[in-house]
């Protein structure tokens, strides 16, 4: 049990040694480095036009930096181990203003829907960029993060199972069909040194998973599934499982982990949330896409900071808001750029789709095995 613990939160390999073991031995990249970059932004042209075709959403600014005060970054989880950067800012305040760098989004959005002036059906997406200084850094894991982050308008009556399950359809529609387009203006990615990116996307529970695999920690039953279903979308993720344990430690104040629902045989189940994760070909692991689900209301907001110990943060505005019903019911999720890149254009690294900072033993690792990321 204690690997099980262990394993629900700090993304990453966590150890240098293990991850050259994993590592692939014999690669080279489909795409030259100038041909990656026209590709990426061919992909990203795409995913932004038919994201918001399949959603009804409308592209906006979002921001890099907010307040410590607004309660709006995103703390990735709720155990407290990875914490925003922040400084002082404002030149010639008497009292500076406490910033904070965005770790995502994903309760400024919901907020924007209401300065937006969104009603039911109607959404808005952002070209979020973002820093994760707690990371471990390898392969598909760095400081600098960049999503599609999103979020829509819904009712009462759209807080199913259904609605998020059709919701994904959509999402993975516009993913497939990205790869798609990738594969007709570079056809050198279409090679039989890889299978070809599954249309189907399968919907498990995580406490089916659970049941399938009930001694091995979340990574390893998450790696498992995926060599029988290549594409997964794995829902109920925060709520305890059988084992008592959730799946993964999710933030308590966005996504709504604690609802009752009941799976397709009859079973009962909790959480309307889940996230996008499939098999890479190329780095032959497990690989997530995408974070996703219905938001919290007053109620469910309340239950989930009562678990997380957390029920100071709702004296915060972010959380007032959703308490004095002035912000609406919402759907939304933030899908990882630079991932899904990887994944599409059949890259080894996120350093050969995106520029940041990794360290000389990591880079290292990569020019023997011909993996050459971008500096």
């Amino acid at each position: 049990m204690t690997d099980k613990k262990a394993d629900l939160a700090g993304p990453g390999i966590g150890d240098y040694g293990e991850l050259e073991k994993i590592l692939p031995k014999a690669y080279s990249s489909l795409l030259t480095p100038m041909e990656t970059m026209k590709a990426l932004f061919a992909v990203k042209g795409y995913i932004e036009e038919n994201l918001c075709k399949e959603l009804n959403l409308q592209m906006v600014q979002v921001p890099l930096i907010v307040t410590r005060e607004s309660g709006v970054n995103d703390m990735l989880d709720r155990d407290g181990s990875r914490t925003p950067i922040e400084f002082p800012c404002g030149l010639g305040l008497e009292r500076p203003i406490n910033a904070q760098v965005v770790q995502a989004a994903t309760k400024w959005k919901r907020m924007a829907l209401k300065q937006f002036g969104c009603g039911v059906g109607e959404g808005l997406c952002t070209d979020m960029k973002a820093v994760r200084k707690d990371y471990f850094l390898d392969h598909d894991h760095s400081a600098y993060v960049d999503q599609w982050d999103w979020e829509k308008v819904i009712t009462e009556e759209d807080r199913t199972l259904d609605y998020l399950r059709d919701t994904v359809r959509r999402i993975w529609k516009v993913i497939w069909g990205a790869g798609e387009f990738a594969q007709e203006q570079f056809p050198q990615l279409k090679t039989d040194r890889y299978p070809d990116i599954p249309e189907e996307l399968t919907f498990l529970h995580a406490e089916d998973i659970l049941a399938m695999y009930p001694d091995l920690p979340r990574k390893q039953r998450e790696t498992n599934v995926l060599q029988e279903y290549p594409a997964v979308f794995i829902i109920g993720i925060g709520w305890p499982l059988e084992d008592g344990y959730p799946h993964e430690m999710r933030a308590a104040d966005y996504d709504d982990w604690i609802t009752e629902t009941v799976s397709e045989d009859g079973r009962p189940m909790h959480g309307l949330n889940g996230d996008i994760l499939v098999w890479n070909p190329v780095t032959k692991r497990r690989h997530e896409l995408t974070s996703m689900g219905v938001r919290v209301t007053k109620e469910t907001l309340v239950a989930q900071m009562k678990m997380a110990g957390l029920e100071r943060d709702l004296e915060l505005p972010y959380h007032q808001a959703i308490l004095n019903d002035e912000i609406p019911l919402s759907i939304g999720g933030g899908i990882g750029q630079s991932r899904t890149y990887m994944y599409l254009l059949r890259t080894a690294h996120l350093g050969e789709v995106s520029v940041t900072v990794w360290p000389k033993v990591l880079k290292e690792m990569c020019a023997k095995r011909n993996i050459h990321v971008l500096e």
